[in-house]
């Protein structure tokens, strides 16, 4: 089986551990969002890649869900001691590796693709990673503070201000002008089902669907294309998916989030059990739904998951 995963960070990430053990003959590519990559001290870093790459290759910080195990953070004092920010980014010493080998790599003129791949040779998460673009794309938001309205960086946004003020909007920047990164419109072609994971619908999903030509090519895929709400219970499992919902006039419901994403797009969807009055909703926008666990509290609930995920995808194929 051919799986192709739409994959954000965190979210993203632990739904493909639980997806290899569900599926550990399958296989699986993961396009990756790259809109929430940024430049820092003179490097390139990319987030969600990272979060894959780490987190399916045994190097995360299992308790924050991002960064590295064991990790010490001289580099970033020592940098700070200097009067070099910004302080708010907790990049540590092992990490900063990662995004000084990536730098050199495009600096010599590799593409990310070939980045990525590189990166994954010596951690071997047991999938294809691939970004969703060798383009630069950057996710910004719009928000005002202290009564000026500016855009900034979306990781500033989510990480410095914690979404702790209204985004009045949110623009995947050079997504138009992006193209598809190697191999991304050929995994499409060649599954046999796509998965948009519980990750950010806006920031996650919906940025690598930007890309033009990934979108119109999942939707004439012909293959089931299933997801999961990242909302349980009217509200975000994690993050602060509800604060960018309401950016593009999407209320924060499991409901909604599948109705964001159409009957043009997508076959089937995965409610929540406590969100189980949402699934005649949702049949009535023309998707197929259900309701099971969608808390990923340890590894067999998210195994558990992506089953259930699995198993709508034949639903929906034999529909």
């Amino acid at each position: 089986m051919r799986i192709v995963v739409l994959a954000g960070g965190i979210g993203g990430a632990r739904f493909l551990r639980g997806l290899k053990q569900a599926a550990p003959d399958a296989d699986v590519t993961v396009i990756g969002n790259t809109g929430d990559d940024i430049h820092l001290f003179g490097l390139k870093v990319c987030p969600d890649l990272d979060t894959v790459m780490y987190t399916l290759g045994g190097g995360i910080n299992e308790e924050q869900g991002w960064g590295r195990a064991d990790e010490t953070f001289h580099l970033k004092e020592e940098l700070a001691a200097y009067g070099v920010g910004p302080e708010w980014f907790g990049l540590g010493d092992r990490d900063f590796a990662t995004h000084i080998v990536r730098t050199q790599m495009l600096s010599a003129g590799y593409p990310l693709s070939a980045v990525t791949e590189a990166l994954c040779d010596r951690w071997k998460p047991g999938v294809r990673l691939i970004p969703m673009s060798d383009d630069r794309v950057e996710t910004h938001v719009a928000v005002e503070v202290d009564g000026e309205r500016k855009a900034i960086h979306f990781q500033e946004y989510w990480v410095r201000l914690r979404a702790s003020v209204d985004a009045h909007a949110v623009v995947p920047v050079g997504a138009d002008q992006a193209k598809p990164a190697p191999g991304v419109l050929e995994a499409i072609a060649e599954a046999d089902v796509v998965i948009f994971p519980p990750s950010n619908p806006v920031v996650s999903v919906g940025t690598i669907l930007a890309v033009p030509g990934i979108r119109e090519a999942i939707a004439d895929a012909g293959v089931p294309v299933v997801g999961l709400s990242p909302i349980v219970g009217d509200a975000p499992v994690r993050g602060m998916a509800d604060k960018v919902l309401a950016a593009v006039g999407v209320e924060s419901t499991a409901a909604a989030v599948a109705e964001h994403y159409g009957s043009g797009l997508l076959d089937g969807w995965l409610v929540d059990t406590v969100d189980a009055s949402a699934v005649e909703r949702v049949a009535a926008a023309g998707i197929q739904c259900r309701a099971v666990p969608l808390m990923m509290t340890d590894l067999d609930a998210t195994t558990e998951m992506a089953r259930q995920a699995l198993t709508l995808a034949e639903e929906v194929r034999d529909a």
